[in-house]
């Protein structure tokens, strides 16, 4: 009896590491990608935004790219954000633009989010291009492509907010162009939300 209890246990333990291996694994692939990459960012955040080397899109007609974490996505506009049903299902097409948000380049706020997952288990069904989102500063370039135009944001600040915080969600207002990104936090939770504010510092067309 001992012993089958131990065999159990063991069992039950080794499931638990497979589970959190299997949850973690795109946050794991994604932090070795960076770590390799780290002197090649570090060399390019020390050059001015115009000489920097910007990674082509994985389809032009909307996405979004972000150099310094690897992120290449398209976008899936005008997703509601909330019907969990809906953008869950987005989400596994893109980072998701949330319906009532501005576009980029327009006036407003744009809002994208990515990774909104209510569980470890659903984590990893939905893409995981917004899991080195904290690994943003300000100053840093994210870059939106819509209808054969390129626009440049410029990282102004991020933040951890509660997640009843929907504040950041709001359209905004005047002749100024916002970017805010947001995915759960920590990855795989939804404790929290990551926040990365941003301001539109050049349009251009493309290509």
């Amino acid at each position: 009896m001992d012993r089958f209890i131990g065999r159990v246990g063991t069992f039950l333990l080794l499931f638990g590491i497979a589970i959190a291996v299997f949850t973690y694994w795109p946050v794991i692939m994604q932090e070795i990608a960076y770590g390799k990459h780290q002197k090649d960012i570090e060399k390019e955040q020390k050059l001015p935004p115009s000489l920097r080397t910007i990674p082509t899109p994985i389809q032009a007609d909307f996405s979004i790219v972000i150099p310094k974490i690897n992120a290449n996505s398209p976008i899936i506009a005008d997703v509601d954000a909330t019907d969990s049903k809906v953008y869950q299902y987005a989400l596994t097409k893109g980072v998701a633009h949330a319906r009532g948000s501005a576009l980029p380049g327009e006036e407003g706020n744009s809002f994208l989010f990515s990774h909104s997952s209510a569980d470890f288990f659903l984590a990893t069904r939905y893409n995981s291009i917004f899991y080195l989102l904290a690994k943003l500063i300000p100053g840093d370039l994210i870059y939106i492509y819509r209808s054969g135009r390129r626009y440049t944001f410029q990282v102004s600040a991020v933040k951890t907010v509660q997640p009843k915080d929907t504040s950041y969600m709001e359209k905004g207002s005047g002749a100024e162009s916002t970017l805010t990104l947001m995915t759960c936090w920590p990855p795989g939770t939804d404790f929290m939300r990551k926040i990365v504010l941003s301001n539109l510092v050049e349009e251009t067309h493309y290509p």
